[in-house]
């Protein structure tokens, strides 16, 4: 088996916009810096007020806004520079926020932006934490903290086929963000990525373990442009497939770089150039 990277993203802060990379470091026993290393916590769910927000340890996303629950923070458009701390955050093309994420004073000012916007905006009916309460922003600007949805370190992937699939059984265009990878693999058949469960791949200069399935959350169905729900892709799985999973975790074995262009090849395969 082997595929070429195609895409990268990371998402700096839980549940809101990725970002598209060139490149990023597999670290061991941590995952991908600054991927979810920030995350918006509603105030009632902090258990240990006395700990600095920057310094708050891995919680669940039910203690979370992210747009499972709250599907309108996909309307929103967040890019984040790390190198200057600096969220900036649109709605419809308009700048509504601009504020840095290593001061107390700027991590307010993104709560209080959050907390509005969710007093502006509907949860769905199986929201975790349907109230309005204040939001806090949590997670070291420095991209150490770690608020992705299971606490053991992972990263995601899937393969480019699997999306096209889908796009074909939907009869629609499938955007990958709504599966929120950190990594989209092209050259390898669809579905395919599900025989590599158990395996220990090299992922360009780093080596990953293939550990699970990644069983879905109603987050799928979530246009990423507009944040309304339209394609019901649960559905859509369990009707065609028998499941609802798309993708799989990997942990990192050896610390190494990966670039779009990169082979993803089983440990001991010749990583030849894929044909056109």
């Amino acid at each position: 088996m082997v595929a070429t990277v195609k895409q990268l993203f990371i998402y700096p802060i839980k549940g809101l916009t990725p970002q598209e990379m060139s490149e990023f470091a597999l670290t061991e026993g941590h995952g991908i810096k600054g991927d979810r290393a920030l995350a918006l916590m509603f105030a009632d769910r902090i258990e240990s007020p006395q700990i600095p927000p920057e310094n708050q340890p891995w919680t669940s996303k039910k203690n979370l806004a992210v747009q499972n629950d709250w599907p309108a923070l996909a309307a929103l458009e967040c890019y984040y520079e790390p190198h200057r701390s600096i969220l900036t955050v649109k709605h419809q093309g308009v700048a509504v926020l601009e504020t840095e994420t290593n001061t107390a004073a700027g991590r307010d000012r993104t709560g209080a932006f959050f907390t509005e916007y969710l007093n502006t905006i509907e949860p769905t009916k199986e929201a975790r934490h349907p109230h309005r309460t204040t939001l806090q922003l949590i997670g070291d600007s420095s991209g150490e903290t770690r608020y992705p949805d299971r606490q053991p370190v992972h990263i995601s992937l899937l393969s480019q086929a699997t999306l096209d699939d889908l796009t074909q059984k939907a009869g629609q265009k499938i955007d990958v963000r709504r599966f929120r990878p950190n990594i989209v693999v092209d050259g390898v058949s669809a579905w395919s990525e599900f025989e590599l469960v158990g395996k220990q791949l090299q992922l360009g200069a780093a080596r990953i373990e293939i550990t699970a399935r990644i069983g879905r959350c109603a987050n799928i169905e979530v246009n990423p442009e507009t944040g309304d729900r339209g394609i019901p892709l649960l559905s859509l799985l369990q009707q065609q497939f028998g499941h609802a999973q798309t993708g799989v975790l990997a942990t990192i074995v050896t610390s190494g770089k990966v670039k779009i262009g990169d082979i993803l090849s089983a440990v001991g395969e010749s990583p030849r150039a894929i044909e056109p």
